[in-house]
C-alpha cells in the first residue's frame, strides 16, 4: 500500500533522514519508534506532503506522490497535542475536514456521527471541547482524522500528553478502532511498550536510518545491533576483546559466535540461577515488580547485568554470590 524508496532528507545541510527505504501493506499498522530528532515525525511530514525529499521516492498503490499535493494523499494526520479548535464544538471539530471537503451538509452530519459513535462520543456532539478530559480530547481528534476516510492514518505521538495508565487503556483502543475499519496506519512513539501494543511491526530508527524492523516478538528476543538492544531496555551489554577460532573472547569468560559480532547480549530474560558455575556474580540490588523481581548483579571484572526472577521463587539476598545458567538462546550476538 506505501512504498518509500531512497528517502532522504536534510535542513541546513544536517542529515534528517538518510536513505528510508520502507514498504507498509494494507491494513498493517507499523510504528516507527526511536528517540526524539531520529527522523520520525520528518517521514510523517514527507509522506503527508507537508514537506519535500531532497531524494527519493514515495508511492501508495504504485502511484508517485511526491508531486502530489498534501490535500489530494487521502492521508489522516493525528498530533500529540489533537490541534482542535477551541471555539468549535466537538461534532463542529470532527466536521470540519468534511466541510472543507465541501461534502453536502446532511452526508457531513451523517459521518460524524458514524466516526463519534465508533470513538465512544456519540453523546459528545453538541459539548464544548474545553470541557472534555485528555482522553475524550484524544478520541474527538482520532475522529476528525477518521472522518474523510483516510487510506492511511498516521498518529504522531498522540498519547504523549496523557498519563501512563490512561495510555495504556487508549493504546489498546487504537489498535481496536485501526483494526476494526482494516485501515493502513503509521504510528510514532519513543515509548517501546506503546509500539509493543499496537504495531504488527515496528521500525527501530536512529539518527536518520532504519536500525531494524520487526515484530515486537522478533525485536525483543532478537535484536540486531546494540543500538536496539539498548533503546529496549536490554542492558547486558559485553564487548569483545577477540574472535578465535569461532570463539568470542571476553571479560565474562568465551562464548561460541559465528560471524564477526562486536558485543553480545546476555537476554535478561533468559538468565536463570545455575550451579554451573560458569558465570559467577553478586547481587547488588533486588527490585520487586509485582509479577518479577529484577535482580542487579555484578561480575569481578565490574560488568553489571540485570535478570528477573518469579516473585514466588526463592529470591537471593543483596550480597549475595549467585551462579548463573547461560542457555544458548540466552547468548545473542550483535553488530
Amino acid at each position: 500500500m506505501l512504498r518509500i524508496e531512497g528517502l532522504t532528507k536534510a535542513y541546513n545541510a544536517h542529515p534528517v533522514l538518510n536513505n528510508i527505504n520502507l514498504e507498509i501493506a494494507a491494513g498493517e499498522i507499523v510504528c516507527l519508534l526511536g528517540p526524539s530528532g531520529c527522523g520520525k515525525t520528518t517521514l510523517l511530514r514527507l509522506i503527508a506532503g507537508l514537506e519535500h525529499p531532497d531524494r527519493g521516492f514515495i508511492y501508495t498503490n504504485n502511484q508517485r506522490l511526491n508531486d502530489v499535493p498534501p490535500h489530494q494523499r487521502a492521508v489522516g494526520l493525528m498530533f500529540q497535542d489533537f490541534a482542535l479548535f477551541p471555539h468549535l464544538n466537538v461534532a463542529e471539530n470532527v466536521a470540519f475536514g468534511l466541510r472543507m471537503r465541501k461534502l453536502q451538509a446532511k452526508a457531513r452530519a451523517q459521518r460524524v456521527q458514524e466516526v463519534l459513535s465508533l470513538v465512544g462520543l456519540s453523546r459528545f456532539a453538541s459539548r464544548d471541547v474545553a470541557q472534555l478530559s485528555g482522553g475524550e480530547r484524544q478520541r474527538v481528534a482520532l475522529a476528525r482524522s477518521l472522518a474523510p476516510n483516510p487510506k492511511l492514518l498516521m498518529l504522531d505521538e498522540p498519547l504523549g500528553s496523557l498519563d501512563a495508565a490512561l495510555r495504556e487503556h487508549l493504546v489498546l483502543e487504537l489498535r481496536a478502532i485501526i483494526t476494526q475499519l482494516g485501515l493502513t496506519a503509521i504510528y510514532v512513539t519513543h515509548d517501546q511498550a506503546e509500539a509493543y501494543a499496537i504495531a504488527d511491526r515496528i521500525v527501530v530508527m536512529q539518527q536518520g536510518h532504519i536500525e531494524q524492523i520487526g515484530t515486537a516478538e522478533e525485536l525483543y528476543w532478537l535484536p540486531k545491533t546494540a543500538f536496539v538492544a539498548r533503546f529496549l531496555g536490554l542492558s547486558n551489554l559485553v564487548n569483545i576483546e577477540r574472535i578465535e577460532n569461532g570463539y568470542a573472547h571476553t571479560p565474562l569468560g568465551e562464548f561460541p559466535v559465528t560471524g564477526s559480532p562486536q558485543t553480545l547480549l546476555l537476554h535478561p530474560a533468559r538468565l536463570s540461577l545455575g550451579q554451573s558455575g560458569l558465570l559467577s556474580v553478586q547481587v547488588t540490588n533486588r527490585l520487586f515488580l509485582g509479577v518479577n523481581y529484577r535482580l542487579y548483579l555484578r561480575h569481578e571484572s565490574g560488568i553489571e547485568l540485570v535478570m528477573y526472577l518469579p516473585a514466588r521463587a526463592d529470591i537471593p539476598q543483596i550480597g549475595e554470590l549467585i551462579t548463573l545458567d547461560l542457555p544458548e538462546d540466552a547468548i545473542i550476538p550483535l553488530i
